[in-house]
């Protein structure tokens, strides 16, 4: 395997782990690595990765659409949601 094909997907790979673990800044960082490496390499896949670009973010808009809306029909289900769980150290009896 060639070193800019380990580069590209190692750093896509410790980017998506780092922004999943809550250190968005650092995996942002080293995706961009990544990116930097694919238009370097593949200028072809790169110029239509960003002619795409809208497509992907509108796609991505409804997933999180989908996902409050779902989870705002989830806590209406379960007896009024999250705000009618007593505060700690309230009493209780």
């Amino acid at each position: 395997m060639d070193w800019k094909k380990v580069l590209m997907y190692g750093s896509f790979a410790a980017g998506a782990l780092l922004f999943i673990t809550g250190r968005r800044p650092a995996g942002l960082a080293v995706a961009g690595i990544g990116l930097a490496t694919l238009a370097a390499e593949h200028p072809e896949k790169f110029e239509e990765l960003w002619r795409r670009m809208p497509e992907f973010i509108e796609k991505g808009g409804k997933v999180i659409d989908i996902a409050a809306s779902f989870l705002e029909k989830m806590g209406q289900q379960q007896s009024g949601g999250y705000r009618n769980i007593p505060a700690a150290g309230g009493t209780r009896y």
